[in-house]
């Protein structure tokens, strides 16, 4: 695993910022791969790296859509508020990022934006918080896979594949996935395929 961030200075934000951003795009370039980010401090339940993830992505013009989990503590809002501007949206359609702390409890995919053909880009980022990238993997084609790619997360929606696959059936439209369990992140962007066994 690519730890990129492993002589950012402790102290310096716009270098975190950076390198967060910058490990995000691999992420998408390459689906599936995982990457570690230094992380950020905040309240429970975010994870180190979405708290990273949010401070280098969000801002007044980015709305954030919460799940029950995040949206419980209003130390959470507050938070992104302080750090960002970014407001937060009851509507997961409206959303620039949604963050969901209970990955099992996610919303249908359909109900984030999904863009438009003109605009894919107005589409939803989802960032998960999971427990790990371990458990039953799945295998990953599409753009950014050589080949194949196995990717496991847990714990993710039993409908999980067929979602995937609905998702990936809009394209250029669709969400991307964003997954993070600590430190650690990966990227499902709306390109990439389950393979069927």
């Amino acid at each position: 695993m690519l730890d990129i961030t492993a002589n950012t200075p402790e102290f310096d934000p716009a270098y975190a910022s950076q390198a967060a951003f910058r490990a995000l795009m691999e992420c998408m370039a390459r689906p599936g791969e995982i990457r570690t980010l230094k992380g950020a401090d905040a309240p429970a339940p975010f994870a180190p790296a979405t708290a990273a993830l949010i401070k280098s992505l969000a801002d007044y013009e980015t709305p954030l859509w919460l799940d029950a989990a995040f949206a419980v503590d209003k130390k959470v809002a507050d938070w992104i508020r302080f750090h960002t501007s970014a407001p937060v949206v009851h509507d997961p359609a409206d959303a620039a990022f949604a963050l969901v702390a209970d990955a099992r409890a996610m919303p249908d995919f359909g109900r984030f934006a999904q863009g438009t053909s003109e605009y894919p880009d107005r589409s939803t980022t989802v960032i998960v918080q999971i427990d790990g990238f371990s458990g039953d993997a799945i295998t990953l084609k599409g753009p950014g896979i050589k080949t194949t790619r196995a990717f496991s997360a847990a714990p993710l929606p039993a409908d999980f594949a067929a979602r995937m696959a609905d998702n990936r059936a809009l394209f250029p439209r669709g969400i991307d996935l964003v997954f993070v369990a600590g430190h650690d992140i990966a990227a499902l962007p709306r390109s990439a395929m389950i393979e069927e066994h």
